[in-house]
């Protein structure tokens, strides 16, 4: 028999948009206060823009008639475990047809998680297990279910749905990664995913006999935003020194302008 695999509670589940406009069969998104962060494409890969200190979630998306499992990792983590293992091993999340479900961080026991937070690569989770190689990346694997199971149609759907909200993000005991890291200009720093704040989050497990390979593997790179532009992702921005560069002496403007004039 195969081992048993994980499922979000009900709680977290919400159906598909049926007016939602990418047609690919499975859906992996990143939400920031319920909104999906924008996606870059640059060079065959995907990218977002990390944001210093703030709280994410994950959503999982299957676009088909029938239950699927997805291995979830970020930072190259399994989120249930915190394994380091190959998609095919690792423990997996089972969603229903045409079902959607939001995951908001690690999770520590069948009925809590600890949430995901941006942070640098040396106040993050992966550094804290000695684990580092695979800092910035959020990777789902897709697996179909081998026994054949008649396909079920879209259900209706609610048009108020609303994803599920972020917190704000408490701080980790020490030596976890804190939960709020302050702000920082810093052009060296490197994003990675932290461990934060407890939220239940109940699950159970269930059986699934997955086919062999994955149907589909989606990954998302993440970095902060100095780092995108120095990748070629984002263009470079207007930054002060480049707009002091544009300065002349002079310009045929007439008169000088008048402050205490304006608005009369």
């Amino acid at each position: 028999m195969r081992r048993p695999v994980v499922l979000a509670a009900a709680a977290f589940a919400l159906l598909l948009a049926a007016r939602s406009a990418r047609a690919d069969a499975f859906g992996l998104d990143v939400l920031v206060d319920g909104r999906p962060v924008p996606v870059y494409g640059h060079e065959g890969r995907s990218y977002i823009e990390a944001l210093k200190g703030r709280p994410y979630s994950i959503r999982l998306t299957n676009r088909t008639g029938g239950r699927i499992a997805v291995a979830l990792s970020v930072d190259g983590l399994n989120v249930i475990d915190a394994k380091h293992t190959s998609a095919r091993d690792a423990q997996k999340w089972i969603l229903d047809p045409w079902e959607s479900i939001v995951l908001p961080g690690w999770q520590t026991s069948s009925g809590t998680a600890r949430k995901f937070f941006f942070t640098t690569e040396e106040r993050s989770y992966g550094s804290w297990l000695g684990r580092t190689d695979d800092l910035g990346v959020i990777s789902a694997a897709f697996f179909r279910e081998r026994r054949h199971i008649e396909p079920q149609p879209m259900p209706e759907l609610d048009d108020n749905r609303r994803d599920a909200p972020e917190g704000g993000c408490e701080r980790a005991p020490a030596p976890r990664a804190e939960a709020q890291a302050p702000l920082s200009k810093s052009k060296d720093e490197l994003a990675a995913t932290g461990i934060g704040g407890q939220v239940d989050h109940q699950v159970r497990r269930v059986e699934f006999d997955e086919e062999d390979a994955p149907t589909a593997v989606v990954s998302l790179r993440y970095e902060y935003h100095d780092a995108l532009v120095r990748l070629g992702v984002l263009p470079k921005s207007d930054d002060a020194l480049a707009r002091r560069e544009r300065s002349r002496g002079f310009s045929d403007t007439g008169f000088a302008p008048d402050p205490y004039r304006r608005g009369q």
